[in-house]
C-alpha cells in the first residue's frame, strides 16, 4: 500500500514556473520499489501521461508536448518525487496526479498499470 499526496499547484502567469512534489507514504515495499508516473486531466478530457521516472530515478519519459519544460526527478531517501514545470502555457491549465507502479519499464505509459493514485494538486495558467 502506498499514500501519495501532492502539493506545489497553483495560479501561475504564462511563461512561469511551478513545481510539483509528491509525497510518498508505504505500509508494503519501500517507495524506491516504484515507478512515478505525472498524469494530468484538464475540464472535459481524457486524462493525459505527462512523464514517468524510474524507481532508481535514471529513467526519465515525457509526452511530446512538455519535452524541454518539464523536468522529472526524486529523492528515493525522501520518499518524494518533483515535476518542475518551467515555460508553463495555458494549455497546461490541468489538476496534475502522481501515481505509482511496480509495472515494466516498457508499460510506464500505460495509466491502467498504475496502482495508486495521489488526490491532485490544480495547476492553472493564466494567459
Amino acid at each position: 500500500q502506498v499514500l501519495l499526496a501532492e502539493s506545489g499547484g497553483g495560479v501561475v502567469p504564462a511563461g512561469g514556473s511551478l513545481r510539483l512534489s509528491c509525497a510518498a507514504s508505504s505500509s508494503g515495499r519501500p517507495f524506491r520499489h516504484y515507478h512515478v508516473a505525472w498524469v494530468r486531466q484538464a475540464p472535459g478530457k481524457e486524462r493525459q501521461f505527462v512523464g514517468a521516472i524510474t524507481r532508481d530515478g535514471a529513467g526519465k519519459y515525457y509526452t511530446d508536448s512538455v519535452k524541454g519544460r518539464f523536468t522529472l526527478s526524486r529523492n528515493n531517501a525522501e520518499n518524494t518525487a518533483y515535476l518542475q514545470m518551467n515555460t508553463l502555457k495555458p494549455e497546461d491549465t490541468a489538476i496534475y496526479y502522481c501515481a505509482a507502479t511496480t509495472v515494466v519499464v516498457s508499460s510506464l505509459g500505460d495509466l491502467t498499470k498504475y496502482h495508486y493514485w495521489g488526490q491532485g494538486t490544480q495547476v492553472t495558467v493564466a494567459s
